[in-house]
């Protein structure tokens, strides 16, 4: 028996199509009631779907009327703020193609995204790196919030399968790809409404992350509003020690959070007293037994796991009316067509390892990668795109996560390649071969390393310095170790993974 689960179908994405009016359908219903609530200790700010729908049709118009036109693609260098969303929106409602970037990227990281984008212009937070020599036109967040009480522009509808937005992913090659989404994505995010989260408009749903995060972008905002529920989104600045009480405060009845976000919050509260919440959404990692025991022994709830990619989104959870097996990564949603593949795309028997892979039909797969069409269809196996990640299948379609195929690494929920990494710090003049990987300091806690060679150890502070200029944060090693010579197989390439073992040795383990 091959390890095949087809979980149905979903009902084809209407035509014509956008993204933001389908987010936005249930705004004249519900004018009234609360879209949107950015919290913190001290106050909180609403925003009602009037409101919301009028902010994000008046920044439809505004960036019409600033010269941009239908399928322009707009570089975002925006902050943890609520410019971005309506901005992000704003653009799709227009019809225009909106790319949301990390705030942490660096103006050299941004630099080489312009080049690849050629976009026809940037909406930038004057606090966020970005190059100014660009040429293009560039709006700021003033001129951005002066468009919201704008007349509203109608949706652009059209083809579902049109490109709605970019983002982009760290590649296995080192260089991080631009991947290309349809309006359809948005369609195939339903599957996600009862196959993770159990959502309904009576909900209110905080997510830990960012604005300026596509996890939070898709599952803190962009979901409950579609269903007309209520989205809570902690302010910019605050402590993870207070999301316990902003969600008692705010009746909060889902988390959501990045494992290490569950961590944090778990270090500082061993019991939470929060009798709105039903239970606690996770992605963007693998989360681990341990946390997962925590948060149940200290809010009596429990969380519920997604796996997805850039590229597709999630399309495997366990779900309130469906949890995971124990060890497992949960079911394929309804909807989707998920197997465990050979590295030629045949399914493999039940059992099996192999790698992930979902339909190449999927409603929420990219249409590819920008300018990489090698790269597209090296991922594309027969009737399979492959993730990447291994797992195997049961007979029930439980799949178990049995790591990456390649060296990718994961810090905060982002993956970083070690190529891009290594890239960055092997022109230092003091650095001849230079080898990256994460290792783990302490239980559920692992930091990105660099192994490196040269004629003398080099000053660990300067290196972080050269490291600031040319990789976001999250892409930062934490600890670099000098060492004679790095770890190679037989054919000389360098094995990666036995640089935890240098780490261990040179640091004592700490």
């Amino acid at each position: 028996m091959k390890a095949i689960f087809d979980h149905g179908h979903d009902a084809p994405c209407p035509h014509p199509f956008n993204l933001a009016a389908h987010v936005l359908g249930r705004a004249d219903a519900l004018a009234d009631k609360t879209a949107l609530a950015v919290v913190s200790p001290e106050q909180s700010s609403e925003w009602s779907y009037r409101d919301l729908q009028s902010a994000v049709l008046g920044t439809a118009t505004g960036l019409l009327r600033a010269g941009f036109e239908p399928g322009d693609v707009l570089l975002m260098r925006l902050g943890n703020t609520v410019d971005f969303p309506l901005a992000y929106l704003g653009a799709i409602a227009a019809g225009l193609v909106p790319v949301p970037t990390a705030a942490q990227l660096t103006a050299h990281e941004v630099g080489k995204m312009v080049r690849g984008l050629s976009p026809a212009g940037i909406l930038r937070d004057p606090r966020v790196p970005c190059p100014d020599d660009t040429g293009l036109t560039v709006l700021d967040t003033r001129q951005l919030a002066a468009m919201r009480t704008l007349p509203p522009a109608s949706y652009a509808m059209g083809d579902p399968e049109r490109l709605a937005y970019i983002i982009y992913t760290s590649g296995t090659s080192g260089v991080p790809r631009a991947v290309q989404h349809a309006h359809r994505a948005i369609w195939a995010r339903r599957m996600m409404h009862q196959g993770w989260y159990g959502l309904g408009p009576q909900d209110k749903l905080m997510h830990a992350g960012a604005f300026n995060w596509t996890y939070t972008l898709g599952t803190g905002l962009m979901d409950p509003w579609t269903v007309g529920a209520t989205a809570l989104i902690p302010a910019e600045g605050v402590d993870p020690g207070a999301l316990p009480e902003l969600m008692r405060a705010h009746d909060a009845t889902m988390f959501a959070a990045a494992p290490g976000v569950y961590r944090k919050v778990l270090s500082k509260h061993s019991r939470m007293d929060l009798p709105a919440l039903r239970h606690g959404l996770a992605a963007g990692e693998k989360l681990s037994d341990t946390i997962r025991a925590d948060w149940t022994a200290a809010t009596g709830t429990a969380i519920f796991e997604a796996y997805g990619m850039s590229e597709c989104s999630t399309f495997i959870s366990g779900s309130p009316s469906e949890p995971a097996r124990p060890g497992t990564l949960g079911r394929p949603q309804m909807g989707r067509r998920v197997a465990i593949v050979t590295p030629e795309g045949a399914p493999v028997n039940i059992g099996e390892e192999g790698t992930i892979a979902v339909s190449r039909d999927d409603p929420g797969l990219m249409l590819g990668y920008l300018g990489a069409p090698e790269d597209t269809a090296a991922r594309m196996r027969g009737d399979w795109f492959l993730t990447g990640d291994q797992g195997a299948m049961d007979v029930d379609g439980h799949i178990t996560y049995m790591g990456r195929a390649d060296d990718m690494m994961n810090a905060g929920g982002f993956r970083v390649s070690p190529l891009e990494v290594e890239a960055a710090l092997s022109v230092h003049p003091g650095i001849d071969q230079v080898g990256v990987t994460d290792v783990e300091v302490k239980r559920d806690t692992s930091i990105i390393a660099a192994f490196y060679t040269g004629p003398a150890e080099l000053n660990e502070a300067q290196l972080r310095d050269f490291a600031s200029e040319r990789l976001a944060r999250y892409k930062q090693p934490r600890a670099y170790v000098h060492l004679d010579s790095l770890p190679t197989g037989a054919n000389g390439k360098l094995l990666r993974r036995a640089l935890r073992d240098h780490f261990t040795n040179s640091t004592g383990g700490r």
